[in-house]
């Protein structure tokens, strides 16, 4: 059997062998609405005992037919699973699902958000490389720059101003492998301009890794602006209900990674060994989907942050409803920053960090990017650091959480729960301050919202 026959088996999911006669082709599905495809995109009942919800596949492996079966299965030449350690129905579905909304094919579920992060930034810099980033991201992927990359022998460089394109395109080495960025950044909501850190990536070969994970595929799809791997904490607004974590990646299919800046690609490897037992590359066996493919083979199958059945199942019911929700938590957003303008203009508040603010520096690059509108995560200061412990702690409706996207409203100190691995420098460049509030915008009714808030203020200023 030919390499370019062999099914790309890591990246493409197994099907069922009762295939239905109306199964929907990839082009019908690209065709469908966001709405549509986050209900139905990557399930076919007739395949699954014409069970209406996804089934939940509690099962450690699975019946193989006959030694034929094992060996088409081990050798890449059949799609199908064997352990849910590196695929299982349930996770498989979401994985489509996934895809199918940002018009790719390749995606890879995990254990967790950060497992989605490292073990991209592993894929890419894997023996050596380095990555070029900016301290606009969540606190525990900063940490992992200084606490985990460097043991493994990769580096991590700042880039000097992120707003530039032309600083980071400077700042690109011999060495550097991917460009690393948060669409929307938490906590601070910054939008990056993807186009034009696209362009300096490819400029010099390499890919940009985009976490998009508080824009969601339904605010904006970096895809769509060449960025190559996308990210994902699937815990937050994918899921939106606070009771399951996970995470994606998944790979935009356009990259060309035999173009010797990732020789981890080229290299044969007895994993990716055929039948014969000749060992050949990932691209060999995943020409469009390497990227995910190697990621699921290499590091989700031998590393074990895999996710749980009953983990996707969860995120897979919060999934269907992302556009619902989102429609009402960004409208519910607006009016809530709307409020804050007003308690700034009283002297309570000394900054918002909002596209919804009218001082918002990047209103040109979320109008670009968020046009179904902007993001559910509101940061804003009070004078002092004493005067946001006391609004936080007079908070009823609120949640205190360290987490985001959920459909209950949240509120949180980033400066002591969310980014505590930041040292003061680096908070200081990311524009966190000691008396910053991070609030997720849920689908509480927007005047209790309101009311929480002005009696927390209330509360804090008359003490």
């Amino acid at each position: 059997m030919s390499t370019e026959t062999i099914v790309d088996t890591i990246a493409a999911q197994p099907a069922s062998s009762a295939a239905a006669s109306n199964t929907i082709t990839a082009a019908e599905e690209a065709r469908r609405s966001f709405a549509t495809r986050a209900l139905r995109a990557g399930y076919d009942p007739a395949e699954h005992a014409n069970a209406s919800s996804v089934p939940i596949y509690a099962t450690a492996a699975y019946q193989l037919r006959d030694e034929e079966h094992a060996t088409q299965i081990a050798s890449f030449e059949l799609a199908d699973n064997i352990y849910t350690r590196i695929s299982n129905p349930t996770t498989n579905v979401l994985e489509q699902r996934l895809a199918a909304l940002h018009g790719v094919e390749g995606a890879v579920a995990t254990a967790s958000g950060l497992a989605a992060v490292t073990y991209s930034l592993l894929n890419a810099a894997l023996g050596g490389g380095r990555i070029l980033t900016t301290y606009r991201l969540y606190g525990g992927t900063v940490a992992t720059f200084s606490d985990v990359l460097p043991d493994y022998g990769i580096g991590v460089d700042i880039v000097p101003n992120p707003d530039d394109p032309e600083s980071w395109n400077a700042a690109i080495l011999p060495d550097t492998k991917a460009l690393l960025v948060e669409s929307v950044s938490n906590p601070l909501s910054i939008v990056a301009d993807i186009e034009a850190l696209a362009a300096v990536a490819h400029k010099h070969g390499i890919i940009l890794i985009v976490d998009n994970t508080l824009a969601t595929p339904y605010l904006v799809n970096p895809f769509e602006y060449g960025a190559d791997v996308v990210v994902y904490s699937t815990t937050k607004a994918i899921n939106g209900h606070g009771n399951a974590i996970g995470g994606v990646v998944l790979e935009s299919g356009a990259f060309d990674y035999a173009n010797g800046n990732y020789p981890q690609f080229e290299r044969k490897e007895w994993f990716f060994k055929s039948r014969e037992r000749v060992e050949r590359s990932v691209l060999e066996i995943a020409p469009t989907t390497p990227f995910t493919s190697r990621l699921r083979g290499i590091l989700v199958t031998l590393l074990g942050a895999a996710p749980s059945p009953f983990d996707s199942y969860l995120t897979l019911i919060g999934l269907e409803t992302l556009k619902a929700r989102l429609a009402q938590e960004t409208a519910s957003t607006e009016r809530v920053v709307g409020f804050l303008e007003e308690q700034r203009e009283a002297g309570r508040i000394t900054a918002i960090y909002h596209p919804a603010a009218h001082d918002y520096p990047y209103r040109e690059l979320a109008d670009k990017y968020l046009t179904r509108g902007y993001d559910t995560v509101i940061a804003f200061d009070v004078d002092t650091e004493e005067r946001k412990r006391r609004v936080l702690d007079a908070l009823r409706l609120f949640s205190l959480q360290a987490n985001l996207g959920d459909s209950k409203s949240l509120a949180i100190d980033p400066f002591v729960v969310t980014h505590p691995e930041l040292t003061l420098d680096e908070l200081r460049i990311a524009g966190i301050t000691p008396s910053t509030i991070r609030l997720s915008i849920g689908l509480e009714e927007t005047d209790d919202l309101i009311a929480d808030l002005r009696q927390a203020l209330d509360s804090a200023y008359a003490a």
